[in-house]
């Protein structure tokens, strides 16, 4: 019997991911999407153009109660990952009323329309290495006490404690990912590893000449969106629901990124990189580290690849992005 997967936020990058990643275990996947993405499919589903014609997608409003009770009223699923978030923290500290709602009460009525139609539905919530926020302890792991440090963090926080009373209370089989930073080609701009493979090609291309950025001394542990969406599949496999770290369980700097990323377009990063304080967050978050021994030991995950790999893939694809605006200004100059 095939089973049918929801998938919130399939439109983003972990949702493109997990969409072609379980099409190819045979899956039939469903997304809920806003209705301005059908409307306009080539900027809002972008990501999902490989398989487009391979998925089904339901006009939805994470704001909605009654949008999200309709989509759950007439298909029945066996398993729902919920990714859709304001997920980008220096956002959330602009507008942190919106970010808290939509985070929050989406993930609530996602939890109450399944238990209400579909109380068997197996549910993934997307948690987020920033709950650890100022952190307890160094790695982190499932059991570090959480401090988040952003309305973000804070919505996630709440999100983690919505799932695991759904499941606690009422019985359901319900999963927490605490995910840490997993990037790749499709990242979306505003988050700081992609404004850095896009500002060396950019600058390679001579769209651009420096590129602006806030604390180079941050660390994170940086891992590849395509293994994630792995893991999150795996969590929803076992006799149990559960929660647990992903992470590659290495650090890196914004600093090192920069370099490795400047290197591979054969460029000195001091020569362009800027700091600007006024991108800084008003509260950081110096050191971000996980332990995902869990996860490696239960659900036999690991990571594949390295850092300088995905850096590396980073870079070149978005030097293939602006290849064509690169060539069009030559042959713009270029004498009849």
């Amino acid at each position: 019997m095939t089973k049918k997967a929801c998938i919130t936020g399939i439109t983003g990058q972990d949702g493109s991911y997990l969409a072609e990643y379980l099409l190819g275990l045979g899956y039939e996947v469903h997304g809920l999407v806003r209705r301005v993405a059908l409307e306009q499919p080539e900027q809002r589903l972008s990501r999902l153009r490989p398989v487009l014609k391979r998925i089904h997608l339901h006009a939805a409003n994470l704001d909605s109660y009654a949008s999200v009770f309709h989509v759950c009223s007439r298909n029945a699923f066996d398993e729902c990952y919920h990714l859709a978030a304001q997920s980008f923290v220096a956002e959330s500290f602009a507008d942190g009323f919106s970010t808290m709602a939509t985070n929050i009460n989406g993930t609530h009525y996602i939890l109450s329309a399944l238990r209400e139609l579909q109380p068997n539905c197996k549910f993934y919530f997307a948690g987020s290495s920033e709950m650890f926020g100022k952190v307890k302890e160094t790695p982190q792991r499932e059991t570090t006490p959480f401090h988040p440090r952003s309305p973000y963090g804070i919505s996630k926080v709440a999100g983690f404690h919505l799932s695991m009373n759904y499941r606690e209370a009422y019985g359901m089989y319900c999963c927490n990912g605490i995910l840490f930073n997993h990037e790749s080609p499709r990242r979306g701009y505003e988050f700081v590893t992609r404004k850095i493979s896009d500002g060396v090609a950019r600058i390679q291309a001579g769209l651009a000449s420096e590129l602006r950025l806030g604390n180079l001394e941050a660390r994170r542990d940086w891992g590849h969106a395509r293994d994630y969406v792995r893991a999150m599949h795996l969590m929803l496999q076992q006799p149990s629901p559960d929660d647990y770290v992903i992470a590659t369980g290495e650090t890196h700097s914004v600093r090192e990124f920069c370099e490795l990323a400047f290197a591979e377009a054969g460029l000195d990063y001091r020569e362009y990189v800027k700091q600007d304080a006024s991108v800084y967050r008003p509260a950081e978050v110096d050191l971000l580290w996980g332990d995902s021994s869990k996860a490696r030991a239960v659900l036999q995950w690991q990571p594949t690849g390295s850092f300088t790999d995905l850096v590396t893939e980073m870079v070149q694809a978005d030097l293939q992005l602006h290849l064509p605006a690169r060539n069009a200004d030559l042959a713009a100059v270029q004498p009849d």
